[in-house]
């Protein structure tokens, strides 16, 4: 059996699991997209921290999950006639056939940059009113910034030198640290946004995931004050009670391992 037969055997296979489940589970026959809606955001970040860790047997798990939601929505999609899975892969396909028209049809394209733009192009053609429509509401402010930063990028929207996005950071924390001196709390905020978002968009110029870089720090942090945990309760002292050169000598500790 080919490579392709096996795989289209095990979709198959998941197909037919799936049915069964709808009809005969207790649990997946009470289930609606609104209620699979959080389970599925939920494995979706379970994936990206399996990324993240570069674990690739919990990649493999997590894909697992993730598409069995894919498979569960085209279910429940089908019970109502709106749609199935043969539909949607299908609408992906032609998506892809679309939008890619360097690879299925005469267009001719230089670079990467150039399939961006391109991409941004005809989605407007397929009726979008702004480039900015395809960025969900629901997304993460940091997240969200980066999207929203790439999508009008791809229409020309941009700086053309990294070295001028960094004068636009400059500018902004010289902003943001007037208006701390001025105590005045909501310019405050707003001044601390746009130095975020001058970031996100210094980190798109040089190739850094502003996501994935501070989910790393998060991840560095964590390891190292669970490392002073441990020294402080191998001394049987309370953190509380440690002073912060204390604390310094074991954080300092820490960052060598």
């Amino acid at each position: 059996m080919s490579n392709r037969e096996t795989q289209l055997k095990a979709f198959d296979r998941l197909l037919t699991i799936m049915d069964e489940l709808r009809t005969q589970c207790p649990w997946d026959k009470k289930q609606t997209m609104q209620s699979l809606r959080h389970l599925t955001i939920e494995e979706t970040y379970e994936l990206g921290d399996a990324i993240l860790d570069n674990d690739l047997k919990e990649i493999k798990g997590e894909l697992g999950d993730l598409l069995l939601h894919i498979v569960f929505y085209a279910k429940i999609g089908s019970e109502t006639n709106d749609f199935d899975i043969a539909d949607v892969a299908n609408g992906i396909c032609e998506k892809l056939i679309y939008r890619h028209p360097h690879i299925y049809s005469d267009v001719k394209v230089k670079d990467e940059e150039e399939v961006k733009q391109n991409w941004e192009k005809l989605k407007l053609k397929e009726g979008k009113n702004s480039v900015l429509e395809g960025v969900p509401k629901s997304l993460p402010a940091l997240v969200k910034a980066n999207r929203i930063q790439d999508k009008v990028a791809g229409v020309g929207f941009d700086w053309e030198e990294p070295n001028q996005v960094w004068e636009k950071v400059e500018e902004e924390l010289a902003e943001f640290k007037t208006e701390v001196a001025q105590g005045n709390q909501k310019a405050m905020e707003s001044e601390f946004g746009d130095v975020l978002f001058s970031m996100i968009n210094y980190a798109r110029f040089l190739n850094i995931n502003p996501e994935n870089a501070l989910e790393k720090t998060n991840k560095k942090f964590t390891k190292r004050f669970q490392y002073l945990e441990e020294k402080a309760k191998g001394l049987n002292k309370p953190l509380s009670e440690m002073t912060l050169a204390e604390m310094d000598i074991f954080w300092e500790e820490a960052k060598l391992l």
